[in-house]
């Protein structure tokens, strides 16, 4: 499955709102977004079943953060909104084309995209 490089990486005050996007191709179950600081491992924000819609996200963003996705574009997007410091990660999309339950963790996805760093200044 192709991945296409994600965007919409900014810098943005604490409070405000980014929208990463990531082009997606082929056979797939489920996209996710994940996180990574220096020196941390790689942490699961969400992700999304390609075919119902259905997302899932980790505790640290429900309620502020939002997978959907554009069928047409072929596009997954993250919508980003009362950010904080503490989301200053690079973040990155990632696919699962094994069918079955989708996880939030990074090992159960094949296919990576390149990254974009995300900064929210306080």
């Amino acid at each position: 499955q192709a991945l296409l490089p994600e965007s919409g990486g900014h810098s943005v005050q604490a409070g405000g709102s980014l929208r990463l996007s990531c082009g997606v191709s082929g056979n797939i179950n489920c996209v996710g977004w994940f996180r990574q600081v220096p020196g941390k491992e790689r942490e699961g924000v969400g992700f999304i079943y390609i075919r119902t819609g259905s997302t899932f996200y980790a505790d640290s963003v429900k309620g502020r953060f939002t997978i959907s996705q554009d069928s047409a574009k072929n596009t997954l997007y993250l919508q980003m909104d009362s950010l904080k410091p503490e989301d200053t990660a690079m973040y990155y999309c990632a696919t699962r084309s094994v069918w079955g339950a989708c996880d939030i963790l990074p090992t159960h996805f094949q296919n990576w995209g390149q990254g974009t760093q995300v900064n929210v200044s306080s």
